[in-house]
């Protein structure tokens, strides 16, 4: 017999997705995995006879996060497609192997434990099939015995109040005999959290409402009336709004904070991002040092530099969030996107997310984000004319994963409108050289502007 968990890695952002409004993203990644925990004790308390094996299927993470998460165990992917594919895969794998009896259990009901495992192997004997009602109308438990058919999974509408009674009709239709288990509550939405306040092996600070890290967003400026009012309006709207318990959505002023460190304009820059009701620090010049300057000032725990003809994606702010919170990245930054048309665009566009993402490469443009602490521990961006953001990605690389989130930026084409596709890409890829040649900022700063005609300041790609 074996007993098969269906679990997620408890990443945050991924995983008990409907409690991130009243937990936040890390409280409901804790929570999923205290109850993965509390499933494996409980199912593994068992001195009864006939025993079980118990196989634990993941989502995310791999079998070494697993293993290093859970402890030694046997520890298998669900693979891909909906949930009735992943369950009738397991069945069917199990049964390949000879097992004759096989139930699989997910981990959002406290009560279940051995007892009823035991029982559901017990009811196989005599029933094709066994289900652990679960009182949202869904299952905690399914089981069958020797065989499994596809058909049992199609046509259920997974997530919602009805899978149960679908499932029992699909049954019905196919001949199979049934037998229903006790009702147990699942924790799935934020009022099913009361069931868990009495319960001493839960962490009660899993039940207070989380607020996400506030995210700092410096934007290094000169000259920049003409776009500066768009980038900072396009970041306020792009927010994603969590709900905090019962006070409703929470203003994006508590979630992010933006700092314009302008390098002496002279075109009402300073004027418009006041305007716009922003922190704005004067009386710096040069990229590095701008970007130093809005970090002193940030109060964020996490950093965002965006250029200031760059637009962030709706949503950046938990993807931001969410790709930190992965198990060995460092920093993070997004896709390219050009807004603008042309073959040479999407080309530049292509080869600016092959290195972002197989070379862990992604510059200024880009909008890399990263802890403040880290930016601060690794001496934050070097104060040099030129190549400052390839410097800070050389500091972060051998630290851990620069990751790449799913959305892109949209940035200005100005600068290729204005040069070229090709002599942008040229001057940039001489740079590089330059660069790795040992040849000094200062010289690739004079060599840079003299080739684009253009202030160091603006965004490169």
């Amino acid at each position: 017999m074996r007993l098969i968990i269906f679990t997620r890695y408890p990443e945050p952002g991924k995983t008990k997705t409907r409690l991130i409004p009243a937990l936040g993203a890390e409280g409901a990644a804790r929570l999923q995995g205290q109850l993965t925990e509390h499933t494996l004790r409980q199912l593994g308390k068992t001195d009864e006879l006939p025993s079980y094996s118990i196989e634990v299927r993941f989502a995310g993470g791999n079998r070494e996060l697993m293993a290093e998460w859970l402890g030694p165990g046997k520890y298998e992917p669900q693979g891909e497609g909906d949930l009735g594919t992943k369950i009738y895969r397991a069945f069917a794998t199990a049964f390949a192997t000879g097992i004759e009896k096989v139930a699989i259990v997910g981990i959002d009901c406290p009560d279940l434990d051995a007892s009823i495992a035991i029982a559901a192997f017990d009811r196989l004997n005599d029933s094709d099939l066994v289900l652990g009602p679960a009182v949202d109308g869904g299952y905690y438990l399914i089981g069958l015995r020797q065989t499994v058919v596809p058909e049992l999974f199609a046509g259920i509408s997974w997530g919602s109040d009805k899978v149960l009674q679908q499932t029992v009709d699909a049954a019905r239709k196919l001949n199979l005999s049934y037998s229903l288990l006790p009702e147990l509550a699942d924790i799935d939405r934020p009022e099913d959290l009361e069931i868990l306040a009495d319960r001493p092996s839960f962490s009660r600070e899993n039940l207070k409402p989380k607020t996400s890290p506030k995210i700092s967003i410096i934007v290094p400026a000169l000259n920049e009336a003409l776009a500066i009012a768009t980038t900072i309006s396009k970041a306020k709207a792009a927010v994603s709004l969590p709900l905090d318990g019962d006070s409703g959505a929470i203003d994006p002023e508590e979630i992010i904070e933006i700092i314009v460190a302008d390098g002496g304009s002279r075109d009402g820059t300073v004027q418009i991002a006041r305007s716009a009701g922003v922190k704005v620090i004067s009386g710096v010049s040069g990229r590095a040092s701008q970007m130093n300057a809005g970090a002193k000032a940030a109060t964020g725990e996490i950093l965002l530099f965006l250029h200031a003809d760059t637009l962030l994606p709706a949503g950046f702010d938990a993807m931001a969030i969410r790709e930190l919170a992965r198990v060995g990245v460092v920093a993070g930054a997004f896709p390219l996107k050009i807004n603008g048309t042309g073959v040479g665009l999407r080309w530049v566009e292509k080869g600016v997310n092959w290195r972002s993402r197989f070379l862990s490469l992604p510059y200024g443009d880009q909008a890399i984000f990263l802890r403040a602490k880290l930016f601060w521990d690794i001496g934050g961006f070097p104060e040099m004319p030129i190549m400052e953001d390839f410097a800070l990605m050389g500091r972060l690389r051998p630290l851990g994963k620069v990751a790449i989130a799913e959305a892109p930026v949209l940035t200005s084409p100005r600068r290729w409108q204005k040069l070229g596709v090709l002599r942008v890409t040229l001057i940039n890829q001489l740079i590089i050289i330059g660069y790795f040649l040992g040849v000094p900022p200062a010289i690739l700063a004079r060599w840079y502007r003299g080739a684009a005609t253009r202030s160091p300041t603006e965004p490169r790609s």
